[in-house]
Parts: C-alpha cells; sequence; structure tokens
C-alpha cells in the first residue's frame, strides 16, 4: 500500500507531501491544478523514464519519494530480500532528477532502473490515458489474457525457449556459411596435404640427397685418388709401408748396439701399422665408391621433388613439415564443422519439439481462459450501464511461408516470443450491431467502463496492491458515473485505489477525500494539496457539481449524495 507521497520541485509542484490510506482515496481540483503531475510522480517513482524538462524552473533537481507499505511472505517482500533489502522497513523509494544525471535509492541505498522496475513490477497499477491506448493494442490485450488464466509462467517458459533457439539459429547459420566458404579450400587443402605425404620426405633428406649427388657426381675423380694413395701407401713397389718396414729393420740392427735407438724403432713400427690400418680403410671406401648415372639421376630427381616443396611451402623442409601440420589442424577444424552442424540441428529440433509443445498447450489454455474472460467482461460491463454488450475474444495466428524460420514455427503457425496466438477483442455495444474489434467501435465513455470492468476482473489475480486511475471518467457521467463510483468503492474491498476524477458521483464514494489546488505565491504558481474534513468535502461536491459559485440548493444536494452511498 502507498502509504507517503513526496514531490519536490517537479513541474509546477515546489513541495507537496500526501498521505494516503487504504480503501477509496479520491483527488479532485480543478483542471490544471496538477493532478496529472502527481501521476507522472508516481510512475517515476514506478520506474519509468526520467526527464530533465520536468524539474520546476529556477531549481537544479527535482525529488520524489515514496514509502510503500510491504506485506509479508509476498511476492515483492521475496524480490527485496534476494536483492539485499529488508521489506519489514518498508520500501522506500526515492529519485532525484538533475540536469546532468539522475539517482535512484532504495531505503537509502543507490540503486540502477533495472533493480527499481524489477522490484516495483507489480507494486501498483496505474491506468490513465496510456492504459486506455494500451488496451487497443493486440499484445496488451493477450497479456491480460496470460495474466487472468494465471498463464504467466507458462508465456515465461514459451519466451524462455524461444530466445534459447534464436542464437542457435544465428549459429547454425553461421556454421554454414563457414562450411560453404571452405568448400573450395578443403579441395586445396586436401590436395596439398596429399602432395606433402606422398613425398614421403625425411628430416634431412635434402642435406644427405646433396652429398650423395656431390660423391655420385666425382666418383671416378674420388675412385682414382683413393686408388693411387692405397698403392702408394701400401700396393706399389717401393710403397711407404714397405720401405717402413725395411727401416724398421735397419735401425732394429743398430738397436742392438746402442739400445738408445729401441724406443724410435718402436715408433717406427707404430707407424708402419697406422699406415696399413689406412691403406686397409681406404680399400675399404674404394669398394663402395659407385659409379651409378642410374642412381645419379634418382636423386637429383628426388632433389627436385623437395626443392620443389620447399618453393611452395616454405624455405625449408622443416617449412614444409610445418605446412602439414597447420593443413592438418586446418581439416580437421573444418571436419569439426560438420560435427558442430550436427550437434546445433540436433540442439535446434530438440528445443524445437519443446518450443511446439509449449506453445500449443498454452494457446489451448488461452482459447478456455478467454471464453471465461469474454463471460466476465459482459456481466461486468452490465453493471456498468452496458448490459446488452456483446463481447468476445478472436484467435488467429501467422501463417508460416516462404520466409519463415522452420525452427520457430509449427506446420501452419509462426512462433513468436509469446507463442503462435494473435488475438483481438471483439466488441458489439449495441444490440444487432455486429462484433467489431475494440479500437474501430467504442466510444470514449464506453473504453472508459471496458478499461474499469477488466480491472476489476484483473484486480483478483494482479498482485497490486495499489491501483491508481486518472481518467476513468472520460466520456461518463450522470447514472453511468453513479454506477463506476459504485464499482471503485466495490474494488477498495480488496485494494487500496487512488482515482482523480472530475465527477462528484464518483467522488462520493471516497473513503478518503484529497483537493487539488494551485494559487500564485510571489509571482509563482505552486500546486498544494489538502485532505478534506466533512464539512470540507460537502464544498468540494458542491463545487464539482456546480463549479465555484455554491448555492445553498448546490450545498444541499451534496450533502444528500454523501449520504446517499449505499
Amino acid at each position: 500500500m502507498l502509504q507517503e507521497l513526496s514531490i519536490r520541485n517537479f513541474a509546477i509542484i515546489d513541495d507537496l507531501q500526501i498521505s494516503f490510506s487504504d480503501g477509496l482515496n479520491i483527488l479532485s481540483g480543478e483542471t490544471g491544478a496538477g493532478k496529472s503531475i502527481i501521476i507522472n510522480a508516481a510512475n517515476l517513482l514506478l520506474g519509468s523514464r526520467a526527464n530533465a524538462g520536468l524539474i520546476r524552473t529556477g531549481s537544479q533537481t527535482a525529488e520524489l519519494e515514496a514509502l510503500f507499505q510491504i506485506a509479508k511472505q509476498s511476492a515483492i517482500a521475496g524480490i527485496m530480500e534476494e536483492n539485499g533489502f529488508h521489506p519489514e522497513e518498508g520500501l522506500l523509494i526515492r529519485r532525484i532528477v538533475s540536469k546532468d544525471r539522475h539517482r535512484i535509492y532504495i531505503n537509502g541505498h543507490l540503486a540502477t532502473t533495472q533493480t527499481l522496475n524489477l522490484i516495483t513490477g507489480n507494486l501498483a497499477s496505474i491506468s490513465g490515458q496510456h492504459a486506455h491506448q494500451r488496451l487497443l493494442k493486440e499484445e496488451n490485450q493477450l497479456e491480460m489474457i496470460d495474466q487472468f488464466g494465471d498463464l504467466i509462467s507458462l508465456r515465461d517458459e514459451v519466451s524462455g525457449c524461444f530466445h534459447e533457439i534464436i542464437p542457435l539459429i544465428r549459429n547454425l547459420t553461421n556454421l554454414k556459411a563457414k562450411k560453404a566458404r571452405h568448400a573450395e579450400q578443403v579441395q586445396l587443402l586436401e590436395f596439398q596435404q596429399k602432395e606433402i605425404r606422398q613425398a614421403s620426405i625425411t628430416p634431412g633428406e635434402d642435406v644427405a640427397l646433396e652429398q650423395e649427388r656431390i660423391l655420385l657426381k666425382n666418383a671416378e675423380e674420388l675412385f682414382q685418388a683413393v686408388h693411387s694413395s692405397v698403392e702408394a701407401l701400401y700396393s706399389a713397389q717401393g710403397a711407404a709401408v714397405e720401405r717402413l718396414v725395411a727401416v724398421k729393420k735397419e735401425l732394429e740392427k743398430a738397436s742392438r748396439i746402442d739400445p738408445v735407438l729401441v724406443p724410435k724403432t718402436e715408433r717406427i713400427a707404430e707407424a708402419a701399422i697406422y699406415l696399413e690400418d689406412i691403406a686397409e680403410a681406404l680399400r675399404t671406401y674404394l669398394n663402395n665408391i659407385q659409379i651409378d648415372e642410374t642412381r645419379l639421376e634418382a636423386v637429383e630427381a628426388r632433389l627436385d621433388t623437395l626443392a620443389k616443396l620447399k618453393r611452395k611451402y616454405g624455405t625449408s623442409l622443416e617449412d614444409v613439415f610445418l605446412k602439414l601440420e597447420s593443413i592438418d589442424r586446418e581439416l580437421s577444424g573444418i571436419d569439426n564443422l560438420s560435427e558442430d552442424i550436427a550437434d546445433t540441428e540436433k540442439k535446434l529440433s530438440d528445443l524445437h519439439d519443446k518450443l511446439v509443445k509449449l506453445a500449443v498447450t498454452l494457446s489451448t489454455k488461452r482459447k478456455r481462459t478467454a471464453a471465461i474472460l469474454a463471460g466476465k467482461v459482459e456481466k461486468e460491463l452490465g453493471t456498468l450501464k452496458m448490459s446488452q454488450t456483446k463481447f468476445e475474444i478472436s484467435f488467429g495466428t501467422v501463417p508460416v511461408d516462404e520466409h519463415t524460420e522452420p525452427y520457430l514455427a509449427t506446420q501452419e503457425s509462426v512462433i513468436t516470443e509469446t507463442g503462435i496466438d494473435r488475438i483481438t477483442f471483439l466488441i458489439a455495444p449495441n444490440v444487432g450491431e455486429p462484433l467489431k474489434p475494440l479500437n474501430s467501435i467504442v466510444s470514449g465513455g464506453e473504453l472508459s467502463r471496458i478499461v474499469l470492468a477488466l480491472k476489476a476482473i484483473l484486480a483478483k489475480s494482479e498482485a497490486v496492491q495499489t491501483i491508481v486511475f486518472d481518467e476513468v471518467d472520460a466520456g461518463i457521467g450522470g447514472s453511468v458515473a453513479e454506477v463506476v463510483g459504485k464499482k471503485l468503492s466495490s474494488l477498495a474491498r480488496h485494494h487500496q485505489i487512488i482515482c482523480i476524477t472530475h465527477l462528484p458521483q464518483i467522488a462520493k464514494f471516497g473513503d478518503h477525500h484529497f483537493n487539488i489546488s494551485k494559487h500564485v505565491v510571489r509571482g509563482r504558481t505552486r500546486t498544494t494539496i489538502t485532505r478534506l474534513t466533512e464539512s470540507e468535502r460537502v464544498k468540494e461536491i458542491a463545487r464539482m457539481l456546480g463549479g465555484e459559485k455554491m448555492t445553498r440548493a448546490t450545498l444541499e444536494h451534496a450533502h444528500e449524495m454523501l449520504n446517499n452511498t449505499v
């Protein structure tokens, strides 16, 4: 329940404080006194967008405050606790609107607009000209059906599933586009992979082959050089080894004369053995020398193949190996695209089945709910002097076409975040007239009563404790105003009602009556609000009946009206 409302430096209001009570709170006053400004202030405190243009001329900031009493165990109390606020303290909302930035405080703590909207979402309902226009929009009519039928949670499931599908569709589209772009690239990569693998290269192969090529090209020269070396060392007459052996024998004879020559003789013997080993190694090398033109051609062909690979994929065989690894990774990634596409399509298929089931279930329940709601609306309108009115709710869908995303449709209908249904409120206020859409037929007075009828019905399913009516009397008067007043009084038994009205037939039913007026003080217009006593209330009802000039008859009529509220 709204207990206190404080407004400072807002439009033509410099400082205004209102204490509301439960029951039906009536606000009346001359046109332009500032009643709509109070509604604007309440909207801001409930989370609507702030506008620096609303700051009172000459002031730097506008300040708005509202204190709500919060029922224990209510949904709002739970939301407050989840966000670190204590509902037992009540809910104090403060908004400071300035020309550079706006601030929001909840129970003294700085808060965001998102947090404010989260907490105030079901705190109060304001029904004014905006609500009248809102009623004419089909998407809002659908929301009323869901609210009345307690289908909001099912609708949220549909919305959640819908928004889970959207990014998956985008991802699938991107994956398929990526795969299509890679189609030609795959052919190139697979060719390159095959070319490198078929070459069967080994690390350092080109260096080894280059050395082999040099040996093969110079085989004859090598053979001649090594062969003559073997001859000179060992095989030819007078070869080095033979001459060393002869030297050794001479020194051995001399060593018998002078033992000092023994070590020299031994070293000559070792040198002869060492030269024999070298000659043997050279003979082995000689035997391995290939003079093979066929092998030379094979080696040069292989080197040519390796050179081509290095020119295409780098400057060395190491670069070719790195390129092959890169190709393998890229092809693996492209192969994974197919797996990702298959996985995404499976997820989408499962979610689509779930979405269709939820949407169809929601539609079925909506149709049952709509039939009940239509009957209740007709009954409520009957109590509001529209007893012959026919009211129906028609259902339709958006048919699928070639542009429809298949994962967001049934076989026949497009699915949106609210389901498959498009609905229209149809009304025939006059007997014999056909049913027509609400936005094409009703007068201002009829629309006001339809809004009130729906509020009366939906109030039983709404969690809100406070309902504000602005311009509920638009287009009505006389006996109709009387029944509207009775309806508001009836609603006030279950909700705190705040009603701005120009009609005494409605105002007389108030449990509490406030007068809003404006005065010029020191050259500035300011708005004030006064809770009326019983005697003051009689005068205000008289003013509403006959204007500023009150006669005895008008006062008596006003007194009689206040005494006749049964």
